[in-house]
C-alpha cells in the first residue's frame, strides 16, 4: 500500500515584525518550545504568556511534607506547575487527584503532565469544580496532603477570548467554565444599580462603585453596548473623568482591576464555591492530613481564615496558621503576580 507524503505544515503567516491578533502569536500557544524567551521574560520578573509560574512552590512543599506513597488533590490544576512538583515529591509512589472547572485548560495541563511522565498511574485529572470535592471520595477516599490555589491561571488572564483581562480586547465573558452559567456582560444587563455597587464593594472593595455603576445605567438607557472588555474599560474611565488629570490613570487602572475581579467573582459564585468547598475540607482529609490555600484578596483569605478557626476551636483541626505565610521578597521580584499572596494551612486531628 502507497504511503502518502506528509505535508509540512508551515506556521501561519502576519504581517509586520510581530503577530498582533491573539490566535497568530505561536509563542503564547507553545512556550515550551521557546526556551530562550521564557527564560528572558521570567528573568525581567513577568510571567511569559500562555504559561503560569506557580507561587510559593517551596513554602508550600515545606508545610505539606509531602512522602512517596501518599495520596494528594491539587483542588485547583491550573497550569499544572504545583502538582508537578507534587508529583516528583511522590517520587512514582502513591498518587494525586487535580481538580479544575476549566474544560480548555484542564485538557491542555493533563497533557503537558503526561508528557513529563505523570502518566494515569500516578495522576487523574477531573473536570470538576473544587465545591464538589465530596464527589470524587468514593474514589479517592481520603487525603494525605490538599493544595488550593485560588489564583487565576495566567493562560486564562492572556486569552483575550475569555474576557479575564481589560488589557485585551474581547468578549466579557469572564466564566471559569465557558460551557456553564451566564457571561459577565449578561450579568451586567440584569442587574440593578444597588446589586452592582454591592457587588463591586463586597468582592472588590472599589471606592467608585456608586459612579462607575451610575454609568454602567446611563449606558443602559443610551442603548450603548457593554459586551467587550474595552467597553466596560470605557465605561469606567467615563466614571472616573471627574478625577484630576494627575494620577487619573493610576486610579482608572486600578478601578479596572477591582471591578473585573468583582465581576469574575459574581459570575463564578467564587466565594459561594470557596465556602462550600472549606465545608467539606474535613471530611476529605486523611487523619493528620496536610491542607494549604493560597488566597489572592482580603474576602476569600476572610472565608479561609474564618472556616479554619471554626474547625480549630471544635477539635476537628489539630492545628492552624495563626499567621498568614507571605511569598519571599525575592518571588515578588522573580513573580510580579505573588506580591498579593497569603497562605493558610490546617492539620487534621
Amino acid at each position: 500500500m502507497e504511503q502518502q507524503e506528509v505535508k509540512h505544515k508551515r506556521r501561519v503567516r502576519y504581517s509586520g515584525t510581530h503577530p498582533k491578533r491573539f490566535e497568530e502569536k505561536y509563542k503564547e500557544h507553545n512556550p515550551e518550545k521557546y526556551a530562550d524567551t521564557v527564560a528572558k521574560v521570567i528573568s525581567k520578573g513577568s510571567t511569559p504568556a500562555g504559561m503560569h509560574i506557580p507561587i510559593m512552590v517551596q513554602e508550600i512543599l515545606d508545610f505539606l511534607q509531602i512522602k512517596p506513597g501518599q495520596k494528594g488533590l491539587d483542588a485547583t490544576l491550573g497550569y499544572g506547575g504545583h502538582s508537578g512538583e507534587m508529583l516528583k515529591c511522590l517520587e512514582g509512589r502513591g498518587h494525586l487527584y487535580a481538580l479544575d472547572a476549566d474544560p480548555i485548560e484542564s485538557v491542555k495541563t493533563k497533557e503537558r503532565l503526561k508528557k513529563k511522565g505523570f502518566g494515569p498511574e500516578i495522576l487523574t485529572v477531573k473536570l470538576l469544580n473544587f465545591a464538589d470535592v465530596d464527589q470524587i471520595l468514593p474514589e479517592s477516599g481520603q487525603f494525605d496532603f490538599v493544595l488550593a490555589d485560588l489564583g487565576l491561571s495566567s493562560m486564562q488572564i492572556d486569552n483575550p477570548e475569555r474576557g479575564f483581562s481589560f488589557k485585551f480586547d474581547g468578549p466579557l465573558d469572564l466564566r471559569l467554565n465557558p460551557e456553564q452559567g451566564v457571561p459577565a456582560w449578561q450579568r451586567l444587563k440584569e442587574m440593578s444599580r444597588d446589586e452592582m455597587i454591592g457587588m463591586m464593594v463586597t468582592n472588590g472593595d472599589e471606592p467608585y462603585a456608586e459612579q462607575i455603576a451610575r454609568t454602567i445605567l446611563s449606558y443602559r438607557k443610551k442603548g450603548r453596548k457593554i459586551e467587550t472588555t474595552f467597553q466596560l474599560k470605557q465605561a469606567i474611565e467615563d466614571a472616573l473623568a471627574f478625577l484630576p488629570e494627575e494620577g487619573k490613570k493610576e486610579a482608572v487602572k486600578k478601578s479596572c482591576q477591582r471591578t473585573f475581579q468583582a465581576l469574575r467573582i459574581d459570575v463564578n459564585s467564587e466565594y459561594e464555591v470557596l465556602e462550600s468547598f472549606m465545608e467539606k475540607l474535613p471530611d476529605i482529609l486523611a487523619p493528620g492530613g496536610r491542607a494549604a490555600i493560597l488566597t489572592f484578596h482580603s474576602g476569600e483569605d476572610r472565608i479561609v481564615k474564618k472556616a479554619f478557626k471554626r474547625f480549630y476551636n471544635e477539635g476537628v483541626y489539630a492545628e492552624v496558621a495563626k499567621d498568614v505565610v507571605r511569598p519571599s521578597a525575592e518571588e515578588c521580584v522573580r513573580n510580579s503576580r505573588a506580591h498579593s499572596t497569603k497562605m493558610r494551612w490546617a492539620i487534621k486531628a
